[in-house]
C-alpha cells in the first residue's frame, strides 16, 4: 500500500485556519520510519523536537508513543505500535499496520534522522509564526480600548520570545511523568555539584547551605532598611555568579551553563558607573570611598588595574534606566536571554519599578506593587531563572526596641510576601549599636565597646520565608570599607533554625 501523503490542511481545534500552511508530511514519514526501523536514531535528534511539531495529527500521536516506549527502555516497532493504535480512527484511515510497515520499508538511513528532525521543527515554527502574526494583526485591527498599543507590543514580544526559546507559544499541561523527569534531572545535577546545591551558588557558603542556592523560577526578595547593605549583597551575588560563568556547547549550537551564569542587573537607584565602582572595590580589595576620592597609592592602583582586567569579561549586564516600567524590564530581559543567555536577574530595587501604562498616577500603590511582584514571578517562570528583587522596609522597624525585621515590615507587604518564594532580611546590629555610643571614659562606654567588638564586621541574614526549606538565621561577615559580605567559619551553632 502506498504511503498516504495527507495533503489536506489540518489545524488544531479552535485555532484560526492557516492558508497554505508550511509542512512536509514526507519528511515526517521519513523520520518516523527511521525511528521505527532503528530506535537508536532517537538519540540523534536531541530534545528539541516534540510531538506537537508534527503537522499530521496521527504522526503527532505516533511520535509521542515512540518516544514513550524508548524512554522507558521498551522496543518501539510497527507491531507494538499497531497494537497501541488498534482503536485509533486516524490510524485506520491511513492504512493501519500496513502504513507502519511502509514507513519502515521506505525509511532513510538513521544518520539522516537529525536532518529530517530539523526540517520538521523549522516548519512547525513557521506555522506558529503565521498564527502569531495573524493574532497580532487581528488584535491591532480591533483597536481594543482596554489594551494599549504598548501592551500589544509587549504581548507579541512575549509570544515571539517563547517561540524562539521553546518552539511553543503555549506549553499548557505537562504530564506528571515529564514533571518527574525534570525533578529527577535537577536532583542528579545537584548531586553532581560540589556542595550538592540544587540551585545557582550565591558565593556565600553558609547562605548556600541554608537555602540550597538560587533556584530557577524563584522570586527572591532581599529586604532591609537603608544602609543595611541590600545593594552590596546583590552586587556580591551578581559578581560571584558572573565571575564563575562557564558553559559547554550543545549539539544544536547553543550554550549550556555548567557553572555561574550570565547576570542582568537593573540598577534603578545607582548609575552603572557607581555599581561598577562597588564591584571594582570588591575585586581589588581597595576601599570604594578611597577609589572615588583618588586617595590610593601606586601599589593599590596596580591592584585596581589588575582587577579591572580580570573582571571586565564577566557576563554582567547593567541597565541603569531610572523608573523603568515592568513591561520594558521584561522585554529587555527576554531580549538578553535570546541574544546572549540569562541565568540570574537582579532588580535594585522593587519599589522604584513603575507599573507602566496599565496603572495611573492616582491608582493604589499597593495594587501597583502587587502587579509588579506578580509580573516578576511570572518572568522568573517564563525565563526559568531566579529573580532577585531588593525591597525597602517601612520605618516601623526604627520604632521598635528590637530592630530585627520581620515580614510585616515590608512596605506594601501583602503582595510581596505572597508572591515571593523566599524573603531574606539583612540586619546588622553594629549599625544600630554604633549610634548609641555613650560618653567616652564611662563604664557604659566600656560595656558598649565590648558589645561593639562582638558584633563589628558581622551581619545576620534572616530567612523570613522559604518555600523549599526552613526559615532561620545565617551569619555572614561584612566589610564596610569594601561593602562586601563574606563567609564566616562554617559552624552549625551559627544557625538559628526553626
Amino acid at each position: 500500500m502506498a504511503l498516504v501523503p495527507a495533503l489536506d490542511l489540518r489545524t488544531v481545534p479552535n485555532d484560526p485556519p492557516i492558508a497554505h500552511a508550511p509542512a512536509n508530511v514526507e519528511a515526517e514519514q521519513a523520520l518516523l520510519g527511521a525511528l521505527l526501523y532503528d530506535n537508536a536514531a532517537f538519540e540523534r535528534i536531541g530534545d528539541s523536537l516534540q510531538a506537537r511539531h508534527f503537522f499530521e495529527p496521527f504522526h503527532q500521536r505516533l511520535f509521542a508513543a515512540i518516544e514513550s516506549h524508548i524512554r522507558k527502555g521498551q522496543l518501539a516497532e510497527p507491531i507494538l505500535m499497531a497494537e497501541q493504535f488498534a482503536r485509533d480512527v486516524g490510524f485506520e484511515e491511513l492504512g493501519g499496520v500496513r502504513y507502519l510497515a511502509d514507513l519502515v520499508d521506505r525509511a532513510p538511513p538513521a544518520a539522516n534522522a537529525p536532518d529530517y528532525a530539523r526540517a520538521i521543527y523549522d516548519l512547525a515554527l513557521r506555522r506558529d509564526l503565521i498564527r502569531i502574526g495573524g493574532d497580532i494583526a487581528a488584535v491591532a485591527a480591533q483597536g481594543d480600548a482596554e489594551l494599549s498599543a504598548r501592551d500589544q507590543i509587549e504581548a507579541a514580544e512575549q509570544q515571539l520570545y517563547s517561540l524562539a526559546e521553546t518552539g511553543s507559544i503555549s506549553q499548557g499541561f505537562v504530564t506528571f511523568a515529564d514533571a518527574l523527569h525534570g525533578a529527577v534531572t535537577m536532583a542528579a545535577e545537584a548531586h553532581s555539584r560540589d556542595g550538592g546545591l540544587a540551585g545557582l551558588s550565591t558565593g556565600l557558603i553558609d547562605l548556600d547551605s541554608k537555602i540550597g542556592g538560587l533556584h530557577p523560577s524563584d522570586l527572591v526578595i532581599i529586604a532591609a532598611r537603608p544602609s543595611m547593605g541590600k545593594s552590596s549583597l546583590a552586587c556580591n551575588i551578581a559578581f560571584d555568579v558572573a565571575r564563575n560563568y562557564a558553559w559547554e556547547p550543545q549539539p544544536d549550537g547553543s550554550k549550556k551553563t555548567v557553572r555561574g551564569g550570565v547576570v542582568a542587573f537593573f540598577s534603578l537607584e545607582m548609575a552603572a558607573e557607581q555599581l561598577a565602582m562597588r564591584l571594582l572595590a570588591e575585586a581589588s580589595g581597595v576601599s570604594g570611598d578611597r577609589l572615588r576620592k583618588g586617595e590610593i597609592d601606586a601599589s593599590e592602583f596596580g591592584r585596581v588595574r589588575d582587577a579591572a582586567l580580570e573582571i571586565q569579561e564577566a557576563p554582567l549586564y547593567i541597565d541603569a534606566t531610572g523608573g523603568i516600567s515592568m513591561a520594558k524590564l521584561a522585554a529587555r530581559a527576554r531580549r538578553l536571554k535570546r541574544m546572549v543567555g540569562l541565568d540570574l536577574l537582579i532588580v535594585d530595587y522593587l519599589q522604584l519599578i513603575t507599573g507602566g501604562d496599565g496603572m495611573g498616577r492616582n491608582d493604589n500603590r499597593v495594587q501597583e506593587v502587587s502587579m509588579i511582584t506578580q509580573s516578576l514571578k511570572s518572568l522568573a517562570k517564563e525565563l526559568s531563572i531566579p529573580v532577585i528583587a531588593l525591597a525597602q522596609l517601612s520605618r516601623q522597624v526604627e520604632n521598635r526596641e528590637d530592630k530585627k525585621p520581620q515580614l510585616s515590615d515590608l512596605r506594601e507587604s501583602g503582595s510581596i510576601e505572597q508572591d515571593a518564594d523566599m524573603v531574606m532580611f539583612i540586619y546588622r546590629e553594629a549599625y544600630y549599636l554604633s549610634r548609641l555610643e555613650p560618653r567616652e571614659g564611662t563604664e557604659e562606654h566600656f560595656k558598649w565597646q565590648e558589645n561593639m567588638d562582638q558584633v563589628r564586621g558581622q551581619a545576620d541574614i534572616i530567612i523570613g520565608k522559604q518555600r523549599h526549606g526552613p526559615i532561620g538565621n545565617v551569619k555572614l561577615s561584612y566589610n564596610e570599607d569594601l561593602t562586601k559580605f563574606g563567609n564566616l567559619a562554617r559552624d552549625h551553632s551559627r544557625y538559628d533554625a526553626h
